[in-house]
């Protein structure tokens, strides 16, 4: 399945890892903020998250760290790139 489909279809959860600023200004909708720096002291409410995880920031290089962060601990995730990108698939 694409990461597309996987947007599309709702069929994990997206996670904004940009700043609680940045996330106000605008996200995708349905999506939760959890900011990069706290990705390892919430990893356990990550855990419990539905997957695979989306990530998306502002143009791919945070979640991209967050998904290789992830990955590693063994999450399903995807780096979805820029919130914008991710929106849009969610939309169509």
């Amino acid at each position: 399945m694409t990461l597309e489909n996987i947007i599309k279809e709702k069929k994990g959860t997206i996670v904004d890892v940009r700043t609680r600023e940045e996330f106000s200004g605008g996200h995708v909708t349905g999506s939760i903020n959890i900011p990069l720096n706290e990705i390892q002291e919430r990893f356990e409410e990550i855990q419990n998250l539905k997957s695979p995880l989306i990530l998306c920031c502002a143009s791919g290089n945070r979640s991209g760290q967050a998904q290789h962060y992830l990955s590693q601990k063994g999450i399903d995730c995807y780096n979805g790139g820029s919130w914008l990108d991710v929106n849009y698939y969610q939309s169509k």
